[in-house]
């Protein structure tokens, strides 16, 4: 047994390296509001299990392939990053010619699953937003221009659209209106996390908005953006998406979220930030989890 120890080891670690490439935290959120998109796109009853599952399997192993992309694109920065050079790439554990491959398989079968499993429309969104993500934010956006979170996120937004079309097969207005709310979302979510890491940033040569136009300007945009994603949430609201729990949820969670930013732009720390930063994640989560509730109450 001790001869085999080692080599079980190591194959251990490299099959936590792989999986870690994923970003597993950000992967879970992303498949989470995918699921309820699915789930939102039908009026009455539940959607078919057999495409939840697939659309699910399918738009993980598509989102993981795409943090593979970023973690093989941005390894020379993520070793000068301290949130980041704990990675598998930085630390050596893997080569960047075994992430190529991985991301391509990974990325090839979640497609693959989408189109046979699911739908034509939902593997072609599916991919674009893996293009999104990987070329146009990873390699373009974000290390020329301190608005890479605000036109990036478009790609961060798109899971609750991928979930509806894969039950539909289009794409409505219901479902734009939940890539909106993340679209909003996604700039105080970041900017909170760029306040605290802003050396880290500089250190890194990435244009994130605390290292170019200085950390008083980008906590007033977290404030107003976080306004404004206040604002959005009660669109469902508005045009009969969802109901009274809903409404509830999202106002009390926009004011608390209102409140974590209105401080930092009043009394700024690096733990308020991170107190912030972990908020939005909460935040929403717990949203998208009162939109799915709320769908099912008998009004």
């Amino acid at each position: 047994m001790r001869t085999f120890a080692p080599a079980h080891d190591g194959f251990a670690r490299r099959l936590r390296a792989f999986y870690l490439l994923t970003k597993p935290r950000v992967n879970s959120l992303i498949v989470f509001c995918a699921v309820i998109g699915m789930f939102l796109a039908v009026p009455d009853g539940l959607p078919d299990a057999v495409v939840v599952f697939c659309a699910t399997v399918g738009i993980a192993c598509v989102a993981g392939a795409a943090a593979a992309m970023n973690c093989l694109v941005e390894q020379q920065i993520d070793a000068r990053m301290a949130r980041t050079r704990g990675r598998p790439l930085p630390r050596g554990e893997l080569a960047s010619a075994e992430v190529l491959a991985f991301a391509g398989v990974l990325g090839g079968l979640g497609l693959t699953v989408l189109h046979q499993a699911v739908n034509p429309l939902t593997m072609w969104l599916t991919f674009a937003t893996f293009v999104g993500y990987a070329v146009v934010y990873t390699i373009f956006l974000k290390p020329r221009t301190p608005q890479n979170i605000v036109i990036g996120g478009a790609s961060g937004a798109m899971p609750p659209v991928l979930g509806w079309a894969a039950v539909t097969g289009e794409v409505s207005a219901d479902a734009l209106l939940l890539f909106l709310i993340i679209f909003a979302w996604t700039p105080p979510h970041f900017w909170a996390l760029a306040l605290y890491r802003t050396a880290d940033y500089a250190r890194a040569g990435l244009p994130m908005l605390p290292v170019t136009h200085g950390p008083a300007f980008t906590r007033l945009s977290v404030l107003l953006y976080t306004l404004i994603l206040f604002a959005v949430t009660l669109l469902p609201y508005a045009t009969r998406l969802s109901g009274p729990l809903y409404l509830a949820a999202a106002v009390l969670l926009g004011l608390r979220f209102i409140h974590y930013a209105w401080r930092l732009h009043r009394d700024y720390s690096d733990a308020l930030a991170r107190q912030t930063f972990r908020f939005s994640i909460a935040y929403l989560s717990l949203l998208f989890a009162a939109l799915l509730a709320d769908h099912y109450l008998p009004y």
